[in-house]
This record gives C-alpha cells, sequence and structure tokens, in this order.
C-alpha cells in the first residue's frame, strides 16, 4: 500500500473528531440527538470517556485508512470528495439507514447520525485526494 499517505489518514481521521465535536454540541445538533436518542444528560455523564474517544478514534483512523486505499491515482480534490460522499451517503448512511429501519428509530436521528457520517467523509475524501 505505497500509495497510501498516512499523513492524510491521520489528519483526516482527526478532522473527523473535530467536525464531531462541532455537530454533536449545543451550538447544531446536540438537543435533537440527545432527545432522539433516548439518551440523557447523567447517562452521558457516566460513560467511560477514555474508551468513547479512544475507541472512535481508532475507527475513524480505519475509516480513513478504508478510504485512502480507494482512492488510487493521482491527487484529486474533486474525486476524493466524490468518493467520500459516496462512502459517506451511499454506504455509510445507507447501511445506518437500513438498521434504523428494522430498529424503527426516529428519522431526525437518522438524518442527524447519516449527515454527520456524510460530511465527515465528504472532509475526509478531500484531504485524503489531495494529499495522495
Amino acid at each position: 500500500m505505497p500509495h497510501i499517505n498516512f499523513l492524510a489518514v491521520a489528519a483526516a481521521s482527526v478532522c473527523s473528531f473535530l467536525i464531531g465535536g462541532v455537530w454533536y454540541s449545543p451550538l447544531l445538533f446536540y438537543r435533537v440527538w440527545l432527545r432522539e436518542s433516548g439518551l440523557t444528560e447523567d447517562a452521558l455523564k457516566q460513560r467511560n470517556m477514555a474508551l468513547v474517544f479512544g475507541g472512535s478514534f481508532v475507527l475513524t483512523l480505519l475509516m480513513a485508512f478504508n478510504l485512502a486505499a480507494f482512492l488510487a491515482g493521482p491527487p484529486d480534490l474533486a474525486w476524493g470528495m466524490a468518493a467520500g460522499a459516496l462512502a459517506g451517503a451511499g454506504w455509510a448512511g445507507l447501511a445506518m439507514g437500513v438498521t434504523y429501519l428494522f430498529e424503527k428509530r426516529p428519522l431526525k436521528l437518522f438524518l442527524v447520525n447519516a449527515g454527520y457520517h456524510a460530511v465527515t467523509f465528504i472532509v475526509m475524501g478531500g484531504l485524503i485526494g489531495v494529499w495522495k
């Protein structure tokens, strides 16, 4: 896998965290996400944050690495973003949609969570596409 730029993969993973920090903050979708997921602020406080953030970071690294493996060829921002959109909305979002239908989860929760992944994958794809 010599065509993978590991610095770009790491940067894409960090961007995923930054986007998530804003996306799930009170500035954007925190209240909707909290209400529609059925969680409470007390329940959130009882989580093992090292496990949540550490595990999430490892998973985003794997997602960015996987995306980088698909982005062969010369550096290209447009193709990176398009591939990110296809992966985020076309794979991650649609797969979540199937699960949400079977679990009878709220449409608003699907839109918040799938929207986050779509945006994140577009940004990750753009970064990886440029830094190949």
